[in-house]
């Protein structure tokens, strides 16, 4: 998938952060045609093993870049919604189900501008790590007085480095959101309890006074 021409991304950070753009907007448009659309190939995508995390990112899941706009989103998601739809996969129904949900759910969350935001968000501060990361590795590099090349400084394994860092950030929030969730559901089951508890104590109470006032 690599793509011609970044073989000038090493020289400085101005031409690497250009490079890198350039290699992006490149590789992802290689993407979409190699992918645009076999419903085989996008069902084996959204469903393959690790697809609960790797469908976290819903610019991933659509194939999209972030700085796109709503109307191409919307664009995007006709295709791909029509791809995997379990109607048009009855030979594959049971994934081309599961496919279609993380389209469907990817589309939604885009719609909803603050989602929207936070999965920006997340995307950027993936980046920014990756950045920091390399910056601080080349001032390492020069203060022991070695060549400050990194690997990074391919543009595809920037690319690649953004990848990662954005999944692992998108599944620490998935991670600590299912803990939240877990923790509250399990707040309301004490509630529940000790509100039945009370409940059955009241009725027994309840039924004493009852008895003790009764016909005798």
């Amino acid at each position: 998938m690599a793509a011609s021409g970044e073989s000038g991304a090493s020289g400085g950070g101005g031409s690497t952060e250009e490079a890198f753009m350039t290699f992006y907007s490149e590789v992802k448009q290689i993407e979409k045609r190699d992918s645009v659309l076999t419903s085989k190939n996008q069902i084996e995508r959204l469903t393959r093993p690790g697809s609960s995390y790797f469908n976290l990112n819903p610019f991933e899941v659509l194939q999209i870049d972030p700085e796109v706009t709503d109307e191409e989103i919307k664009k995007r998601f006709r295709q791909l919604s029509i791809l995997v739809h379990p109607d048009k996969n009855q030979d594959d129904a049971e994934r081309a189900q599961k496919a279609f949900e993380a389209v469907d759910k990817a589309y939604k969350l885009l719609l909803d501008q603050e989602q929207k935001k936070r999965a920006l968000d997340v995307i950027q501060a993936g980046k920014e790590y990756v950045e920091h990361t390399v910056k601080e590795r080349k001032k390492q590099l020069k203060k022991e007085g070695k060549p400050t090349n990194v690997e990074e400084d391919d543009p595809e394994l920037f690319k690649q480095a953004v990848y990662k860092q954005t999944m692992k950030l998108f599944a620490e929030l998935e991670i600590k959101r299912k803990e939240r969730e877990a923790k509250e559901m399990h707040e309301r089951k004490v509630e529940m309890a000790v509100w039945t508890v009370g409940e059955i104590s009241r009725q027994t109470q309840r039924g004493k006074r009852r008895r003790k006032t009764g016909p005798s």
